[in-house]
């Protein structure tokens, strides 16, 4: 199977969708379930905190319980599970109630399958074809847990980090100096920032979260491809944040999270950066 793999791209391009489109089904339970397990997390240190003995929860985490209807708890029968398929085959309802299906369910299962598929197809089969596709799918998490919640976990942002320094090990992306100066910068940044925006103004501009993100690409691509993701995904997040206050009516105190436009900024690194970058410089050489 791996020498299949080696000899014939298409192969791999159709693996690699269509284990995107698996793994998107269970990205759709890390973004649902993660939150609320810190969630968990956070009340029973608190507990603790005060003396207090937590008090005892059913079990629950990425594998137990089953997935069910949130509106009549029918369980999802491995039929009903089927990436993309599935919701189309029941148009979007409930088999056992009828109640409509989030379209945010196809939408990832059917974005990891693609952008998997992207990544083996440019980078080919390899160390860095494979790890680009463990890049998208941590970027598929937290961008949508972050729209969800504002949150960007450390269980996904920190172990991104450390896989991005053991890969530029042998230089898969970069070579490991410019990844470790790569993690402190991104991290350093960020955090600049944020401390000039609270000085400045006495509230917090955004989380801790974004600053590990940014180290985690910073670690993966190296401290040269920072101003380029910075300048991305700052340009975007702003269109977007003035189109929300404009066209949305969206307050200007309702906070809008960073890390889905980190996380654009990510995969426009992986796939295009060095040639923006060298595009660049070309352009202000004399």
């Amino acid at each position: 199977m791996l020498l299949l793999l080696q000899t014939s791209p298409l192969v791999f391009v159709l693996v690699a969708g269509l284990l995107g489109l698996l793994v998107g089904s269970f990205l759709n339970v890390v973004i649902h379930r993660l939150p609320k397990m810190m969630e968990h997390d956070w009340h029973a240190q608190c507990a603790e905190l005060n003396g207090q003995t937590p008090a005892p929860v059913a079990p629950y985490n990425l594998v137990v319980p089953r997935s069910a209807c949130p509106h009549c708890g029918h369980a999802i029968g491995a039929l009903e599970n089927i990436p993309v398929v599935s919701y189309l085959f029941l148009k979007g309802k409930c088999k056992g109630c009828g109640a409509a299906i989030s379209m945010r369910y196809p939408i990832v299962e059917a974005v990891s399958g693609i952008l998997s598929a992207y990544a083996a197809w440019h980078f080919g089969f390899g160390a860095a074809g494979i790890a680009a596709i463990v890049f998208v799918w941590a970027l598929i998490a937290l961008t949508f847990i972050d729209f969800d919640t504002q949150l960007l976990p450390d269980d996904i942002t920190l172990p991104l980090l450390w896989l991005g320094l053991l890969l530029n090990l042998n230089g898969v992306f970069t070579t490991l100096p410019n990844a470790v100066i790569g993690a402190v910068a991104g991290y350093l940044v960020l955090w600049s920032v944020y401390w000039a925006f609270k000085l400045a103004t006495g509230k917090e501009g955004m989380g801790f979260g974004d600053f590990k993100l940014l180290a985690a690409i910073g670690a993966w691509f190296g401290w040269t491809m920072l101003p380029l993701v910075i300048l991305l995904s700052s340009l975007v997040g702003a269109v977007v944040g003035i189109a929300l206050i404009v066209f949305a009516k969206r307050g200007r105190n309702i906070p809008i999270p960073f890390g889905p436009y980190l996380a654009g900024g990510g995969l426009i690194a992986l796939f295009w950066g060095q040639t923006l970058t060298q595009n660049y410089l070309q352009l202000l050489a004399p």
